[in-house]
């Protein structure tokens, strides 16, 4: 039987550490005086008092290492709990939200999806705005402390690959955990603080640049009103742009950086090809609307640079309609939501690096059948892949296909329509945020769909977060079992 006390005590000291975050809008609500502020205190003593109880409960079952069964639950239930606090606020608050709206919120900013039921978000208090985007931040430090803890020791994906370049954690999860998350911690609020006064700088107000910075460097993509950055001009579109980039490579980069190692953030393969993939999407969409406007403009250009790095880092803002583009851009959107961007990163979807892996065996393969006595070993970033992370990142496409396939199914079983119910699929398994179509497109969001429709959406984006493979795993009898 696993103990499950370890566990609790440390999802309890996260669910308490939430409701203290609440006290910040409460502060800003108080602040500006109106009387939402009582809403958050509401909220924060019932999160902080539950959180609390529960770490109090099981603080006799702490030990310095977690097994491998635990750190698997560990990983799960806290993108389960915690959505169910965070929504709380949404509940009480000037959206009076419904249990499902309210959850399918705080599970869409916690794992920086970005999708949203709320409409007229420009007219919400402040203090339940900044509230969106603090979700947003905490899950993007969150995903990033997992991707570099945990992920690899679960051998998830093809993450162990990134075990050696990382950080030696085996045995000793929760305190390394801590040191990890301190020194992105550190990383993380320097970038939050340069995209947020990037921001100021191209006349964005204060409050919007600390919310957008958030979402930003989180790469979750909530804006702070319904249009999203179709609001602003084209200095906070590149500022988003570059800020988006960033947060969508490799922080353990930005580790070595900072300790005095510049050499692995330029030689990254990883980065190259994403940076790559960029340029040429924004290229060909550019000449794309160029070709059909008939002429030449550089909001052309800014409005492709932006929504193609927005989409493929799923960040999910949105500066335009580009459904209206023609039906090429429409399929381009949607498979490049299915690349996303490195691992280690705040961004989300398959990652760059699996793709590379599965052309290097691809290309291994090919070379195998021209020489069928010739020894040829698939290699990443010049190192030699062996056949136990080729496994995991087959098995996890594999998986990814067959979510996306059953969420879809299973949405349109709930009446929405094909469009809707594939891109809805893509972007909640994908963490993207926006969908295809009138609905859930750009110019909509996720607001009147079904409560069922709903649910599905939010699992998936749970799902989804946690890289399919771990959520499978803890759902066999053999986990439980043995």
């Amino acid at each position: 039987m696993v103990d499950l006390r370890p566990v609790g005590y440390v999802i309890g000291l996260l669910v308490a550490s939430l409701g203290l975050t609440m006290l910040v809008p409460l502060a800003i609500d108080l602040l500006a005086g109106n009387g939402h502020w009582f809403v958050f205190f509401e909220s924060a003593v019932i999160t902080i008092v539950t959180g609390g109880l529960i770490a109090l409960a099981c603080a006799n079952g702490v030990s310095e290492g977690l097994s491998l069964r635990q750190t698997f639950l560990l990983t799960s239930l806290v993108w389960l709990t915690l959505p169910l606090f965070g929504a709380i606020p949404f509940m009480l608050g000037a959206t009076e939200a419904s249990f499902t709206n309210a959850f399918f919120e705080a599970m869409s900013g916690l794992t920086t999806t970005g999708a949203t039921v709320l409409t007229g978000i420009e007219n919400l208090p402040d203090g339940l705005k900044l509230w969106r985007g603090i979700l947003q931040w905490l899950g993007g430090v969150g995903i990033i402390v997992v991707a570099m803890v945990f992920l690899p020791e679960l051998r998830v994906g093809g993450m162990q690959i990134f075990r050696s370049e990382a950080f030696d954690t085996m045995g000793k999860i929760l305190p390394r955990a801590g040191q990890i998350a301190s020194r992105i911690s550190v990383i993380y609020i320097i970038l939050t603080f340069s995209c947020a006064l990037a921001y100021s700088a191209t006349g964005m107000l204060p409050f919007d640049a600390i919310v957008h910075a958030m979402t930003t460097v989180s790469t979750g993509g909530m804006a702070n009103s319904d249009a999203s950055f179709g609001l602003y001009g084209a200095g906070a579109h590149y500022v988003s742009v570059v800020f988006m980039i960033l947060a969508a490579l490799p922080f353990v980069r930005y580790v070595q950086l900072i300790a005095g190692t510049a050499k692995p953030l330029w030689r990254d393969t990883q980065i190259h090809t994403f940076l790559w993939i960029v340029l040429v999407t924004v290229l060909l969409m550019t000449s794309w609307v160029w070709g059909r406007e008939g002429v030449m403009s550089e909001i052309a250009f800014r409005e492709a640079l932006f929504n193609i790095t927005s989409i493929i880092s799923g960040t999910g803002y949105s500066s335009a309609d580009y459904m209206t583009w023609g039906t090429f851009p429409v399929v381009l959107f949607f498979f490049i939501g299915l690349i996303g961007g490195c691992a280690g990163s705040t961004s989300c979807s398959v990652k760059v690096f699996r793709y590379q892996l599965v052309f290097a065996a691809i290309k291994s393969q090919i070379r195998q059948i021209h020489s069928p006595h010739g020894m040829f070993t698939p290699r990443y970033d010049g190192r030699p892949v062996g056949d136990d992370v080729l496994n995991s990142v087959i098995a996890f496409l594999v998986a990814f296909i067959l979510a996306l396939g059953a969420t879809s199914v299973l949405l349109g079983l709930t009446g929405l329509d094909f469009i809707t119910s594939v891109s809805g699929a893509a972007a909640a398994i994908g963490n993207i945020g926006p969908g295809l179509g009138t609905e859930i497109g750009p110019a909509g969001n996720y607001a009147n769909i079904n409560d069922t429709a709903k649910w599905i959406l939010a699992i998936a984006m749970f799902v989804g977060r946690l890289e399919i493979m771990v959520v499978l795993t803890i759902l066999t009898i053999k986990f439980w079992r043995n």
